[in-house]
């Protein structure tokens, strides 16, 4: 099915640049944001602007939401607004959200005729800017294949598919994000070691990101890791950081699957949120590191 008129929540770091993509390519999209003045510039691009998501969703044929949390979308999904999109409309779910969730999401869709499809983000603001993130999907696979050109066109060079399972791209979103973190960690630790031990952090950042670790995690982030700058080009803060990885535990205590370095890690951000990093991005976990070896 061809789907034009679209009805897009959520326009944060991520949302913002995804939105302005779909209009750019010709996409009628109606915007809502709980706070209106960050959906101006996409008015004044093109977009219609939207008071409730129960507008935002009246006679749309897809529903793309980009919020922050569980509670944000399950705040926006009331029966009024899905049922509001009428039979064989479509929901493609960005956020980094529960695996559950996203489950009940497709239960209470399913009831008004609505697809549910999990297409989680991999990839900061700049990224989606360009449509070269990444984007796990899962859900029923007529509609995955509709909601595929809409995320081209909005944020992917890459759609890796698992499966049927609403929730399976969200175990994957949890599990690349801990894998994230996880290397932050790796690499702050790292790079301290070496501090104390006389050798630059930049130099053994550089060296590392071009043989062993030639890869855009150990790349991008251990350029800010190297310097130790985490209060700029924040695209991802550091409370975000902390929900994920409590989703991470949450998800691993559900399938009884011990994970001691994600433990570590979101001790590591609870750390930095008592110091009133708050506003820094999620890299600044790897200052822990630092604090502990007194630099």
């Amino acid at each position: 099915m061809v789907m034009t008129k679209i009805a897009f929540i959520g326009i944060g770091n991520l949302g913002f640049p995804i939105a302005l993509n779909l209009i750019k390519a010709g996409y009628d999209v109606t915007v809502y944001n709980r706070t209106p003045e960050k959906a101006k510039p996409l008015a004044e691009a093109g977009a219609k602007l939207a008071s409730t998501p129960q507008e935002a969703t009246q006679g749309k044929d897809v529903l793309i939401t980009v919020l922050a949390d569980d509670k944000a979308l399950l705040g926006i999904c009331t029966d009024a607004a899905i049922e509001s999109l009428g039979a064989e409309g479509l929901h493609i779910s960005m956020s980094t959200i529960s695996p559950e969730t996203s489950r009940k999401l497709s239960i209470q869709h399913q009831q008004f005729g609505v697809d549910y499809v999990a297409a989680p983000i991999f990839g900061r603001p700049e990224a989606m800017a360009a449509r070269i993130g990444n984007i796990a999907i899962s859900g029923p696979n007529q509609a995955k294949e509709d909601a595929k050109p809409l995320i081209l066109a909005g944020a992917a060079k890459g759609i890796f598919d698992f499966g049927e399972d609403p929730g399976a791209a969200n175990v994957v979103k949890l599990a690349g994000n801990f894998m994230i973190s996880a290397a932050i960690e790796a690499m702050s630790e790292a790079y301290t070691m070496a501090e104390k031990n006389g050798v630059s952090r930049q130099d053994i950042s550089e060296m590392f990101g071009q043989t062993l670790f030639a890869c855009p995690i150990y790349q991008n982030y251990g350029k800010a890791i190297a310097v130790n700058k985490y209060d700029e080009n924040v695209g991802f803060r550091l409370p975000l950081g902390l929900k994920d990885l409590n989703l991470v535990l949450d998800t691993a205590l559900l399938g009884k699957t011990p994970m001691p370095f994600a433990n570590i890690v979101q001790q590591r951000l609870i750390s930095g949120l008592a110091k009133g990093r708050e506003h820094w991005d999620w890299t600044g976990l790897a200052q822990g590191a630092a604090d502990d070896a007194g630099l």
